[in-house]
Parts: C-alpha cells; structure tokens; sequence
C-alpha cells in the first residue's frame, strides 16, 4: 500500500516538479515484494511451537523428578536440565546417534506405539560405575557393554520411564512399560524413517562427566492427544468446582490427622556445673507452683491449661481452659 502523504508533502512535491527540480519519468512507484517463507514438504512442521513449548514444560518438570531419584540413588551429584526441544525425522535422529548408546524402547499405553529414551555411552558407564561403588569416570574408550551392565541399565530405565506419568497426567493417564533395550540406533526401527519426531534433550551431569538424554517422541504415536498439547489448554484459568462431598472427604481427613500433644510441667535454670554434679535422687525445683495450670502444648502452640492426675493408673492432665490468644474465632 502507498504511503499517504500530508498537504504540506504534496505542495512541496507540485512547487518541486514546476520547478524542474524533479523530473516526473524518474518516479516510480515501489513494487511491493511478498514474503516468501521456505516449506520443506519432505519433511512437513507436524509440531507447532505451542505444542513444542509445552513439550519443553513438561520435560523439565520430568527432569527435576529424574534428577532427584538418581542423585540418591547413584549417591552422586546429578544435574539435569532442558536444553531443547526440536523437530526432525526419525532417519536423522538414529543417524545422529552415536553407536553403542543405550536406547530404552518404552510401550507408550495407552497410546498406539513406542517412544524411545537414549543415554550416551559416557553418561551410561557413569552411573554402572556409581552403581557397582566407583567413582563414576566414564571409560576413555568406547566399548560395547556386557550382560551385566546392560541389567543394570534396564533397571535405571525401568525407574526412568516411571516418571512420565505425573507431567503427562494433564494430557493423558499413562502406562509406559520397558519393552526392551537397544545399543545400536540401527536396530531400533520402531517407525518409517521419514516420519516425523519430537526430540528433547536433556543436558545431563552426573559428578564431573557430562552427557546427553534424549528422549524421542513420534507425532504419530501422541497424535490423538496433540490438541491437548497447548499452553493455553493447560493454564486457561478454568478451576474444578469444589462439591459438598468433596468438603466432606478433606474434613475426615483433617479429623484423623495425628497431632502431637505435650504437657510442660515446668523449667528452670541451673549452672553447668550443677548440671554435671546431678546424681540420682537428687531434686530440681521447677519454677511452677502445686496448684497452678500446666501449659499444653500442640505442636509448639500453647493451646490449651490444664491439672495433672491419674486415670486408670496412667498420668493424665484435665483441661481446665482454653488458650484464646491466636485464635480468629472461638470455637
């Protein structure tokens, strides 16, 4: 569209081309050019960026949970963060992959198909080492792994996978299931090469070696859940009503909620070293009198006074009045 010009402009234009100033064959009108945005139809955007940013959410809430489980359970520092979420085929992320890695395939249920979680070879030998009471160095040659480590590995994957479920149970109640283990990327077709992939990788540092995770996830194994894939679905605000039953379940709740409940006799001040002269039998005098309410503690809130006694020859105290200091309201 032409720029509109101002009064003061189009004076100022006539004054210039009765004058000579300007010659009128000289002025052309601008050509508008159109943008033209590049589209690879060989490999199509399955993932709009809403769906990868709430991808990347997710994960990260996944990779606190995964972080928290192996720093105690290989007894090691772990650090795991979200580095990013990209879209390519499935022929470029197993050609990417380093050969041997540790590629767990996981039963998505229940969705239709299988998501695949790589660990680099130097984060894999990392953990075996911490497993089996190293030092977790990774080995400064690559090798294949044996039966043994590959046992280890299937059961660190298998608490792995575990930890899907809560940042998924927005979108969908999973069920992932450990089907088996891969170390070479070629042997774990799980799909067409030409199909698209969700890839998250997980920049991962177990002590001083430092790795990848990634985990590989196909649109068409999450395609009947994509619409829930959104920020806007997840943070719209909506909030569930809450019921009279659902009152009814938090006040039992509340109601069988144990409380610890302490009765202070008294207290005192001695020097120490009176403290380290006490023997047996002798007597320390408290700073409350025979006849005075005792302090009745909830937690450390004084709540209630009450006199000491027996019932059924065991200690009791009677509550002789209630502590209103703190309250909003008498109950």
């Amino acid at each position: 569209m032409s720029e509109v010009l101002s009064q003061n402009e189009i004076d100022a234009l006539l004054s210039a081309l009765n004058s000579g100033e300007i010659d009128v064959h000289e002025i052309k009108e601008e050509k508008e050019e159109r943008k033209v945005k590049d589209y690879n139809f060989k490999i199509p955007n399955k993932f709009a960026k809403d769906h990868t940013r709430t991808l990347q959410i997710m994960h990260e809430n996944f990779s606190r949970l995964l972080q928290t489980y192996l720093s105690g359970y290989l007894r090691a520092l772990v650090q795991i963060e979200v580095i990013s979420v990209d879209q390519l085929t499935y022929n470029e992320f197993t050609n990417s992959m380093p050969n041997p890695s540790v590629l767990g395939i996981v039963d998505f249920a229940p969705l239709n198909g299988s998501i695949i979680v790589e660990m680099t070879p130097s984060v894999s030998f990392a953990m075996i080492e911490r497993v089996l009471g190293g030092t977790g160095h990774a080995f400064e040659r690559t090798r294949g792994f044996t039966e043994i480590e590959l046992s280890l590995l299937e059961k660190i994957l298998g608490q792995f996978i575990s930890f899907f479920k809560d940042p998924w149970k927005n979108v969908i109640e999973l069920k992932p299931r450990l089907k088996k283990i891969e170390t070479n990327p070629q042997f774990a077709q799980i799909m067409s090469p030409n199909e698209t992939v969700a890839l998250i990788t997980l920049n991962t540092k177990v002590g001083n070696i430092e790795g990848m995770i990634h985990i590989c996830i196909p649109h068409l194994v999450i395609e009947p859940v994509i619409p829930k894939l959104s920020t806007k679905f997840w943070f719209s605000g909506v909030s569930k009503e809450i019921t009279g039953s659902d009152l009814k379940i938090i006040e039992k709740k509340i109601q069988s909620t144990i409380l610890p409940l302490s009765v202070v006799l008294g207290s005192n001040d001695i020097l120490v070293k009176d403290f380290l002269g006490l023997n047996i039998g002798d007597v320390i005098p408290l700073n409350t009198s025979s006849n005075e309410d005792l302090k009745i503690y909830i937690g450390s809130l004084l709540k209630f006074y009450g006199k000491p006694g027996l019932k059924k020859n065991k200690v009791a105290v009677k509550i002789t009045r209630v502590e209103k200091k703190g309250d909003d309201y008498d109950e």
